[in-house]
């Protein structure tokens, strides 16, 4: 993959999980009490979700990878699988998708389906 090609997929990439992770703040805003906050600048998403932890999920150019700070599983780093068509972290397989579908699921107490829509 090239430069201009992972810069493109990383790109639509971080737009699709800001506004994921948008739609889910929105449906559950307030919970507990609780101030959620979704920023993205810089090529930095950034997820507060209270008393749960803090997401920082950002694009790695030099590596070609999309890396994750999770509350719950800690740092992973996610190399695109142009097969798959999925982000996928290296060591155990596991792709994006399927880990912030379980962390999300669990803070929200009912199902969420992360789902990335990648065209290469």
């Amino acid at each position: 993959m090239t430069e201009k090609q992972f810069q493109r997929l990383a790109d639509d990439t971080m737009t699709q999980l800001t506004d994921i992770f948008d739609e889910i703040v929105e449906d559950v805003e307030g919970k507990d009490g609780e101030d959620l906050d979704v920023t993205y600048g810089n090529g930095v998403l950034t997820v507060d979700l209270g008393n749960f932890g803090t997401y920082v999920i950002n694009k790695q150019t030099p590596n070609k990878q999309i890396w994750l700070s999770s509350p719950i599983c800690g740092p992973k780093r996610y190399d695109f699988d142009e097969e798959a068509k999925e982000w996928s972290y290296s060591h155990d397989g596991v792709s994006i998708n399927e880990v912030l579908s379980k962390e999300l699921s669990d803070w929200a107490c009912k199902p969420i389906e992360v789902s990335l829509d990648i065209d290469i």
